[in-house]
């Protein structure tokens, strides 16, 4: 992209202005973003998206839950992990050039069964899997999974009363939607990674944070559209978007920096059997009528199940 020898990068980099490598990087079909602060974000992106936002796109009689996976890395895998929780049945589907972090997905596959299937084939065992969901996750570009009938409005019409839940990093609408984007890099663009930072060098919060907001939310959406789609039947569409989590947290009130003082992690763990050997998680989030919940299995081997909804639940 920046046409030059590997040892020429920094003095071709310095060259030109952040939004104009950002601009280079993405029609390369890269991924990347200028650091800036919030208000030069705003100036940049226009209004955020909405924190969730769900959509009815048309009726349908209620119906029951099974959720179809189709998310990779952290946000969208977080979502369905917190509906196995809940007692889904989740299936998750994986391209089978692309394998996952082993790790990565030990941590997000307790409850779940793991399958790889080609989504170009576009075969009738994709089909028959969505005739069977109620639920459709998916974590790309908006957009970006049209190709194989995966858009939101072409999934209500073929399946009517299908709740469909897409998470993105920039959002549906604005000058930035159609960019690729994850975590690190939506900190970055919005102010976070500026605010974060210190003594000229941009900073990032722990842990993915916006990622793992952003999977609870989205399945806290599910909740609600599952509720509402069984209450008065219908298609729904919940959307989430990185950007719009960034520019929730960002309104938060902020204090002044404390030291959080060291504390022992071992009660608020739990182990779990893996493939490998044993896993050691935080337990799932919240309660149902006054119980805590639990990890429903153990989480299975990556790609091991047949891309089926016949055999065991992953309960």
């Amino acid at each position: 992209m920046l046409g030059c020898d590997e040892a020429d990068v920094p003095a071709a980099i310095a060259r030109r202005s952040g939004s104009d490598l950002e601009d280079a990087l993405h029609a390369a079909g890269g991924v990347g973003a200028a650091v800036r602060t919030e208000a030069a974000w705003r100036a940049a992106s226009g209004p955020p998206p909405p924190l969730v936002e769900r959509r009815v796109l048309g009726d349908a009689p209620a119906r029951r839950p099974r959720v179809l996976d189709l998310t990779r890395v952290i946000a969208g895998p977080v979502a369905t992990r917190t509906l196995a929780a809940h007692g889904a049945d989740v299936l998750r589907l994986d391209p089978p050039d692309r394998p996952e972090i082993p790790l990565q997905a030990y941590d997000t596959l307790p409850g779940k069964r793991s399958a790889l299937l080609d989504l170009s084939a576009r075969g009738p065992a994709l089909e028959e899997l969505l005739a069977g969901a109620d639920v459709v996750v998916t974590g790309y570009r908006p957009g970006a999974l049209d190709r194989f009938g995966l858009a939101p409005e072409e999934l209500a019409r073929r399946h009517p009363g299908l709740v469909v839940v897409t998470l993105s990093a920039w959002g549906h609408e604005g000058p930035w939607a159609h960019r690729r984007g994850f975590d690190s890099i939506v900190q970055a663009a919005c102010g976070i990674a500026d605010v974060e930072g210190a003594d000229g060098t941009p900073g990032a919060l722990p842990a993915q944070v916006l990622d793992h907001a952003t999977g609870y939310l989205a399945a806290a959406g599910a909740l609600l559209a599952l509720a509402r789609q069984r209450r008065a039947g219908g298609s729904h569409h919940v959307r989430l978007a990185l950007a719009g989590t960034a520019a929730w947290l960002q309104s938060l009130p902020r204090g002044t920096p404390v030291d959080v003082p060291d504390a022992d992690p071992a009660p608020d763990l739990v182990d779990l059997d893996a493939p490998d050997g044993r896993l050691t998680l935080a337990p799932p989030p919240g309660t149902v009528d006054g119980r805590p919940l639990t990890w429903p299995a153990p989480a299975p081997a990556y790609g091991t199940a047949p891309p089926s909804w016949d055999g065991p639940p992953g309960r």
